[in-house]
């Protein structure tokens, strides 16, 4: 580091029409060191070295538990001593308070972020409170809550449950509602789209890439960045449910839906200053690729009677597979049963649990079967007897299974 007087030496040698080379030379300082100089009008001032503190390593957890849970000084010494903290608890105490003014900073700092028309929506659950079901007995009800980031239009549902099928569905009618949607959708990091460990949920993704959405979760601690559908919720429960009584679930979900079309929607938004149902045309939203429905795939052993079991019912397959093991697709309101790449059974998906379902050429070849053997096996009883008319001849399945 040069001193003041070897630095002001320099520029005056340059200004005595010294070349660089030149100063180089009779200075002993390297080009670069001259060519540094001669480029600043001051001196730079040394940096002092930043000394570190006794806390330095256990800040970071320090800061992502006191976000989270908010404990005191008292407990988060406790905590960090046995990871071999030996400081005492003002330091720890003086690096929550830095911590509170950083967020209180932050906090003023945020700056409104304006969604260009099509980009983005967002989606939050709501707990709204407690209704008797059927039987009499209080349970939850809540709030799905989808909002378009550029119109502001708001997409409202009552649910009983926050299961993954009920999100989905949830979604499909928010979709139609709005008639489109948006590039991608944000979320906070809710159990249905992000799993523990950080990755997407399988099934969340495959929903949302059949529509060509992208999915995003907003960052931890960060719950701003998903302000819009926060703001929309406080405005659900304080335009629409503060102060209401309601019959039922029936009339709640009917209510909603009314308050929508005819308030929600059609106000004219604090912040962008239009109504939202007017700028939905502006939206531009992506069109809908019809509805999304999830193909599961299982591995199952055909029973001795001739039957795969899946979702608590029983589907025949061609006689000559029991005891093999076969693939069975489901999901689509049809059931197919593979032997590899070949399909030997279909069947129409039923709903109700503990049905059998069998095509009469199944059932004609289990029988033909039996009648070579001494003893008839037994059939389980069934609750329903599903017959489907099909012309193709026995021949078809022998073909396949050889």
């Amino acid at each position: 580091m040069l001193d003041m007087e070897e630095w002001m030496n320099i520029k005056a040698m340059k200004r005595e029409g010294h070349s660089i080379r030149e100063i180089s030379r009779r200075t002993g300082r390297s080009r670069n060191t001259v060519r540094k100089v001669l480029r600043h009008a001051a001196p730079e001032k040394k940096k002092r070295k930043k000394k570190g503190s006794i806390l330095d390593e256990y800040k970071a957890y320090l800061k992502k538990r006191y976000l989270k849970t908010g404990l005191s000084a008292v407990r988060l010494l406790a905590e960090i001593e046995p990871m071999g903290y030996g400081g005492s608890i003002d330091t720890v105490r003086r690096y929550l308070r830095e911590i509170d003014e950083e967020e209180r900073v932050s906090s003023k700092a945020t700056v409104r972020f304006e969604t260009p028309a099509g980009r983005q929506a967002q989606v939050d659950w709501a707990e709204i409170g407690r209704m008797p079901d059927f039987n009499g007995l209080l349970k939850k009800v809540y709030a799905f809550v989808m909002v378009l980031g550029f119109s502001r239009m708001i997409y409202v549902e009552f649910t009983r449950s926050m299961k993954l099928d009920v999100l989905i569905e949830c979604h499909q009618r928010a979709f139609a509602y709005f008639g489109g949607t948006t590039q991608e959708i944000l979320y906070d990091n809710m159990a249905q789209v992000r799993l523990p460990s950080g990755k997407l949920n399988p099934k969340m993704e495959d929903f949302l890439t059949f529509y060509g959405i992208l999915p995003k979760t907003h960052r931890a601690y960060r719950p701003r960045t998903k302000g819009k559908v926060e703001r929309a919720v406080s405005y659900l429960k304080d335009n629409f449910i503060k102060g209401r009584e309601f019959a039922g679930f029936e009339d709640l979900e009917a209510r909603v839906r009314a308050w929508m079309d005819s308030t929600a929607n059609r106000r004219t938004h604090a912040t962008t200053g239009r109504v939202p149902f007017e700028m939905l045309g502006e939206e531009g939203l992506l069109p809908l690729r019809g509805k999304y429905r999830r193909t599961e795939s299982v591995q199952r052993t055909v029973n001795a009677e001739g039957y795969v079991l899946i979702g608590g019912s029983r589907y025949s397959v061609p006689p000559k597979m029991v005891g093999r093991k076969v693939t069975v697709l489901s999901g689509t309101g049809r059931i197919k049963v593979l032997a590899g790449d070949t399909i030997v059974a279909t069947h129409r998906e039923t709903r109700k649990k503990g049905q059998s379902v069998v095509d009469p050429l199944h059932a004609a070849e289990m029988w033909k079967l039996s009648l070579g053997q001494k003893r008839v096996p037994k059939v389980k009883p069934a609750k329903l007897l599903i017959a489907m008319p099909d012309e193709r001849p026995l021949t078809v399945y022998e073909e396949v299974i050889g």
